[in-house]
């Protein structure tokens, strides 16, 4: 069983995305299951939401305790909850900022992570340039298909025109096609580990 914890704040799309991913993973003839874990519902209060993909059924409902990757969607929490924990060794971490993870204070968790596991994406930017408004979910998915392969971005258009109608859908699409290509221009130029 895969398991993704997504991190932001209220208004980001944190549950859309949780919801998304599952929808790819299940398109792609996997189960999957999405939930949130809600503060204070409010916009901008810290929202959590668990995505869980697996080839069996799924029989664990409880909140991700152990992520095989992270989706940190806003980066001002860092420092303010603890978004790293319970990580897995060799898990995934994909942050939305423009800034390095040695920028945020993150070297000592890239160091411990195999080399090209954490990744950043100007996700909010890509939202902004393609969809007209800063929300950073989708792009991110985008990237999480690029940088784990546990759903492919296929699967992603299909879930964004699922849920979508059609220019909101397409708009998506190439907000989510845009980061893939960054995610995967990014490992094709890193050194090797």
């Amino acid at each position: 069983m895969f398991q993704v914890r997504i991190h932001g704040r209220g208004g980001q799309g944190v549950v859309t995305a949780a919801e998304l991913l599952s929808v790819a993973a299940f398109r792609a003839g996997r189960h999957a299951q999405a939930f949130p874990s809600f503060g204070s519902e409010r916009t901008g209060a810290p929202v959590v939401s668990f995505c869980r993909i697996a080839d069996e059924p799924i029989r664990s409902h409880d909140p991700v305790a152990a992520p095989d990757a992270l989706i940190i969607q806003d980066v001002s929490l860092l420092g303010r909850v603890d978004v790293l924990a319970g990580m897995v060794p060799d898990g995934y971490v994909l942050l939305n900022t423009v800034r390095t993870p040695a920028e945020l204070g993150l070297g000592s968790a890239v160091a411990a992570l195999p080399p090209g596991h954490v990744v950043t994406v100007p996700a909010s930017e890509l939202a902004m340039e393609h969809v007209g408004r800063p929300v950073p979910n989708v792009p991110l998915l985008g990237a999480f298909a690029a940088l784990t392969g546990v759903i492919t971005l296929d699967g992603v258009v299909a879930a964004l025109e699922e849920r979508f109608p059609g220019p909101l859908a397409r708009s998506n699409a190439a907000a989510a096609e845009a980061a893939y290509r960054l995610v995967v221009e990014e490992a094709a130029h890193a050194p090797a580990g």
